[in-house]
């Protein structure tokens, strides 16, 4: 949602692979803008939850791409 809605990206990339012990999702955009964290959303408010639930992942990050950025994060799978 975030691709379309802030980084004007018609068609973003979304690619998950499933590795033995780890799900890593990433999105390519067309923004070189990188995310910033912004005030809690309003608990009645429809968006602006989406980088208030990264910091659940085990991992997550931001990088530049030749045109755009890709955001991604990574869960590991329970042992």
């Amino acid at each position: 949602m975030n691709a379309w809605k802030h980084a004007g990206t018609q068609a973003p990339h979304v690619i998950a692979a499933l590795c033995p012990r780890t799900l890593r999702v990433s999105v390519c955009d067309n923004s070189p803008d990188l995310p910033e964290l912004r005030a809690p959303a309003d608990p009645f408010a429809l968006s602006g939850r989406g980088l208030h639930l990264v910091p659940l992942t085990d991992r997550f990050g931001v990088a530049p791409l030749k045109t755009g950025k890709v955001t991604w994060f990574e869960l590991d799978t329970a042992t």
